[in-house]
């Protein structure tokens, strides 16, 4: 099992930028991709980005494009999500996901974390 803990969501500003953080724990040993995925109200879950355990391999959603980065740490256990010129739009849970590829992830993660909220405010 692999557990994924997410942080640093919060309230942001329209056009300010934030980092989220997802921290994985457990059968790390393993090498897992790791990702991002959103659900805004009354919407269903949607992929957001993802990179291969090595660190070479993203992709991201048309929506984050160009002004997101997801990176990983050194330690490798740990991946960031950098949003930036946030719109109201990007209000949502954003959960952490892992899984044995980028596109596993993208298709059906196998394990995901319990969330964090992050608010857009014009």
């Amino acid at each position: 099992q692999v557990q994924l803990v997410e942080s640093g969501g919060g309230l942001v500003q329209v056009g300010g930028s934030l980092r989220l953080s997802c921290a994985a724990s457990g059968r790390t040993g393993s090498n897992y991709a790791m990702g991002w995925f959103r659900q805004a109200p009354g919407k269903e879950r949607e992929f957001v980005a993802a990179i291969g355990w090595s660190g070479g391999g993203t992709s991201y959603a048309d929506s984050v494009k160009g002004r997101s980065t997801i990176s990983r740490g050194s330690a490798k256990n740990t991946i960031y999500l950098q949003i930036n010129s946030l719109k109201p739009e990007d209000t949502a849970v954003y959960y952490c996901a892992a899984g044995t590829s980028v596109r596993s992830i993208m298709l059906a993660a196998n394990y995901w974390g319990q969330g964090t909220q992050v608010t857009v405010s014009s």
